[in-house]
């Protein structure tokens, strides 16, 4: 059993992608808590859905370190495998990040290592970028750096506005992120002394749930 520990500061749209996919396979995953740094409307969600929640707000607690020493405790009692980053917008702390080393993942709106940091779509058309995407990492201590897992991409559209941007790559975030965690959970994918490592003939992406299946056999790069 993968025990997931989810951690968020927005809507949580990818949290509970991840929720839907994982209960689909509860006999391999379960999600142990999902935490958030800051209220936020995807706690309410994730309460709602009936996982279990807890607020670490950086706001009660004098320093960055005391709120991440609590988010570790509770990780840590939650009984956390892996801890997965969905939309926390906090930069780690290289103590933090070492702390659970090789055990955190995120999901980046970019074909990494392009576009670090915020407001990648925007940044995407300013440039004139006519490939995009999205890609599931290993956190480092470096901002958005990390051994690349997965990638997925598309095509930017000339006259395509941010905000069609976003939702499309959101789409590809939405297969990526629960396939890598899929992925792991089966041993198709494994983390050894840091790096990833997919099993031979796990290219195949034939899944039950076939919204993942469709866009990721047109979108997806393989390391």
């Amino acid at each position: 059993m993968m025990r997931l520990a989810i951690l968020i500061s927005g809507r949580g749209s990818n949290m509970l992608r991840l929720a839907n996919v994982v209960a689909t396979g509860a006999d391999q995953t379960q999600i142990v808590l999902v935490a958030a740094n800051k209220p936020c409307q995807g706690l309410d969600s994730a309460a709602g859905a009936g996982l279990p929640t807890q607020l670490v707000d950086r706001h009660d607690f004098a320093d960055k370190s005391g709120q991440e020493d609590a988010l570790a405790e509770a990780i840590e009692a939650a009984g956390a495998d892996w801890i997965l980053l969905a939309g926390y917008m906090a930069i780690l702390s290289a103590s933090f990040v070492d702390r659970f080393r090789d055990r955190i993942i995120n999901i980046h709106p970019s074909l990494l290592p392009d576009l670090k940091g915020l407001d990648t779509h925007a940044r995407a058309l300013s440039a004139g970028y006519r490939r995009h995407g999205a890609t599931v990492h290993l956190v480092t201590p470096a901002l958005d750096d990390g051994p690349i897992l997965l990638q997925a991409a598309l095509t930017v559209s000339r006259d395509e506005t941010e905000s069609e941007l976003a939702a499309r790559v959101l789409a590809l975030e939405h297969a990526l992120y629960p396939f890598v965690i899929l992925a792991l959970a089966a041993g198709d994918l494994r983390i050894i002394d840091g790096n990833p490592h997919w099993r031979p003939g796990a290219r195949s992406i034939e899944l039950a749930d076939t919204t993942i299946s469709d866009v990721l056999k047109k979108t997806v790069i393989w390391p």
